[in-house]
């Protein structure tokens, strides 16, 4: 099982606030994508614990974001790429197989969002970012 986390920030500009993502990244296995360079700041975090998490979320918070927002706690990944057929496209759970823990960073939050179309956490993560109720 995964589990995964969304966090908006004003912005996303230091290097070295991102070094010491990475770092945390690698450290607590997770696999984290970065919406970096201006504003919106989006980081979305996935890993096969829920304590990995939440520990990433903590060094997040301890380095003390502009505007920090835990849009969406740590909790469950809820795959939306089930089809009503019961079959499964590329799920979200394949492609962390796939992914190895680290940071992954986007330019822009149409790419973000095509990436978290891409893991099967896109209704979720539209709702996370208040674009729907």
């Amino acid at each position: 099982m995964l589990y995964n986390a969304l966090i908006r920030t004003h912005h996303i500009t230091s290097r070295k606030k991102v070094s010491a993502l990475k770092r945390a990244a690698d450290a607590h296995s997770c696999v984290v994508l970065l919406r970096s360079g201006g504003c919106p700041g989006i980081m979305y975090v996935e890993a096969s614990e829920k304590h990995s998490v939440e520990s990433w979320v903590n060094v997040v918070r301890n380095l003390r974001y502009k505007d920090f927002q835990l849009a969406t706690r740590p909790g469950p990944l809820q795959d939306e790429n089930q089809t009503e057929s019961g079959k499964q496209r590329e799920t979200s759970q394949s492609m962390a197989k796939k992914s190895q823990a680290g940071v992954s960073e986007v330019d822009t939050v149409k790419e973000f969002g095509s990436l978290m179309e891409q893991r099967g956490v896109w209704k979720w993560w539209r709702k996370g970012m208040g674009y729907v109720s």
